[in-house]
This record gives structure tokens, sequence and C-alpha cells, in this order.
């Protein structure tokens, strides 16, 4: 029944920007995080950044701090990723995360989405 919609991604050259958004629907309460991962290939998927619903507290890769920027509109239950001075290798495909916590790691839930592709190439 939860549905997170991706868009935004596409082909972009260095140095150039990307807007990400991500659209989840179906959740009976509010998630305790949304983020965004990406996996490029040959690699594992990654956290690239994370928001947290109580309070907004953000978390960056050290690879995009002061690049990227992580917002949400709780009452949407949406997020974005705003990506500026786009490198080579962020290539991936970019998935958006829904992730509700419990006491007990086995009580933690996440929604993902179908994964954006985002190209950064000459």
């Amino acid at each position: 029944q939860v549905q997170l919609v991706e868009s935004g991604g596409g082909l972009v050259q260095p140095g150039g920007s990307l807007r990400l958004s991500c659209a989840a629907s179906g959740l009976t309460s509010s998630p305790s995080a949304m983020s965004w991962y990406r996996q490029a290939p040959g690699k594992e998927r990654e956290l690239v950044a994370a928001i947290i619903t109580l309070g907004g507290m953000t978390n960056y890769a050290d690879s995009v701090k002061g690049r990227f920027t992580i917002s949400r509109d709780n009452a949407k239950n949406t997020v974005s990723l705003q990506m500026n001075s786009l490198k080579p290798e962020d290539t991936a495909v970019y998935y958006c995360n829904v992730r509700n916590f419990g006491l007990f790691k086995s009580e933690q839930v996440d929604y993902w989405g179908q994964g954006t592709q985002v190209t950064v190439s000459s």
C-alpha cells in the first residue's frame, strides 16, 4: 500500500545541478526518517543524506557535504535532494527511503522507491 514515487533524475554535465523529489503515499503515520541512498555499478548502496522527522536534523555522506541539501515537508510526506556541483562520481541510481524505527531492530520497517538514474558526464 505504501508507495514512494521519485522524480528529477537525468543526465547532467559536471558542475551542473539536479533536484530529486520523492513523494510518499499510503503512510498511516509519520515516518522516523526520510533519506536518499545511491548505488553505483559494482558498489554497495550507500546513504547519501537523511533527515529526521522530529526536529529536522540532517546527516550527509562526507562526499556530498557542501554540495547536496536534503529537505522535507512532513505534512506532505515528501523529501527532496538538491544536488549542486555534480561530479562524475555522483553517477548512480538514487533511491528514496522511508524508515520507521522501533525499540528493537526487528521492528524497523523500510520503504523504498523504484530508483532514479543520475548520470553526470560531459
